[in-house]
């Protein structure tokens, strides 16, 4: 069985994978709610929520999602503002947005059926190879391959692979690898036993290898060295961001600013400013809220928040604000309350908010 991809993985060879590894998924794979069902819609966003998110931060989100839009069609009604509050905490809000639009196209371009030809399907907004795969090979058994972080770790160990998902030309390899692998039948429930594998034994770290069902087979086990697959993958430098916001409250309830702009956009949160330079924060706070309208006399909270969204780490300076003039009424600014907030907050703003009505 060999790496080089010029040798293609022998037919038997991949006969003996698929059904140890099929036999080990029929016994120990997890009971999840998005595994009762093929039912395209829940079975797409589970793939969709699961993109960046951890099986056990996203199921409570699921659950409440799907009670909130139980159908493609009552996704497709929803206002986005909606689909965000729903899916508010869970963070990477693209996400959100694209599964939005892609409900709406296919009420409005395939009669409100979930298409199941892959090139009709890869066209929806926001589904790449990975969504592809998932949802055509589990929903409608198209022997489509994927490709995710446990996926390619498995791989990369299994045929002592020197390559990493985020390198381009390792990610390559790893595609082929597994659209070798992927079976004529049960291609989804293939497709979920690589996962499972790789989410359950074949771990970052102190992988259970002694339980694998593929152990005979595996090349970075028989060199001795597991770990060594994948190689690590350089990591995106992150950006320090500082930021001053004002909490203004009044009657229990704290001002909102709709977030605009390449991140969060859609979001509500405190008004605020990033600070750039040695810029005073109260000094950039301050117009940061007459151009929202607002006249507010500032103080001090004594508090500092540290936050941090994907590759920003950001420090957060926080004001309390004394309006000194009426807010004003436009669509930008809101009063919430904190505990029945009825708009997608950030996950900085509901922080902020737990003492923001104090």
């Amino acid at each position: 069985m060999s790496p080089d991809l010029r040798s293609p993985i022998t037919a038997p060879a991949a006969a003996t994978l698929q059904r140890r590894l099929l036999a080990w998924y029929d016994a120990h794979r997890r009971d999840l709610p998005w595994r009762r069902t093929r039912d395209p819609y829940p079975v797409w966003l589970s793939e969709v929520m699961l993109q960046q998110t951890q099986v056990a931060t996203a199921r409570p989100y699921y659950d409440a999602f799907l009670v909130r839009f139980p159908t493609l069609a009552a996704l497709a009604r929803a206002k986005p503002a909606e689909v965000l509050d729903a899916w508010a905490g869970l963070g990477y809000y693209r996400r959100a947005r694209h599964l939005h639009e892609a409900a709406q196209t296919v009420m409005r371009e395939h009669a409100g059926r979930v298409p199941d030809d892959p090139e009709a399907f890869g066209r929806l907004p926001g589904v790449g190879r990975y969504t592809r795969g998932a949802v055509l090979s589990i929903c409608f058994d198209r022997p489509l391959p994927v490709l995710d972080g446990n996926v390619a770790r498995v791989l990369a160990r299994l045929f002592a692979v020197p390559a990493a998902i985020r390198d381009p030309r390792g990610a390559r390899r790893l595609w082929a690898l597994a659209d070798v692998l992927v079976p004529m039948r049960r291609p989804g429930d293939w497709n979920q036993a690589v996962m499972e594998l790789g989410a359950t034994l074949c771990t970052p770290r102190a992988p259970a290898c002694g339980r694998c069902p593929l152990r005979k087979s595996c090349r970075a086990l028989a060199m001795g060295r597991v770990e060594e697959f994948p190689p690590a993958a350089q990591r995106r430098a992150t950006e320090t961001v500082c930021r001053a916001v004002a909490l203004i409250a009044r009657g229990g309830r704290v001002l909102m600013a709709r977030r605009e702009g390449p991140l969060l956009t859609g979001l509500w949160e405190p008004p605020g400013v990033e600070l750039t330079g040695h810029a005073s924060p109260v000094r950039a706070l301050r117009p940061a809220l007459a151009r929202l309208g607002l006249k507010a006399r500032l103080a001090p909270a004594g508090r500092t928040v540290r936050h941090t969204i994907t590759h920003r780490a950001i420090t957060v300076e926080v004001w309390r604000g004394t309006l000194t003039g009426a807010a004003p009424r436009r669509a930008g600014l809101r009063w919430v309350d904190p505990a029945r907030p009825g708009v997608p907050l950030t996950a900085l703003a509901r922080r902020l908010t737990r003492a923001g009505a104090e």
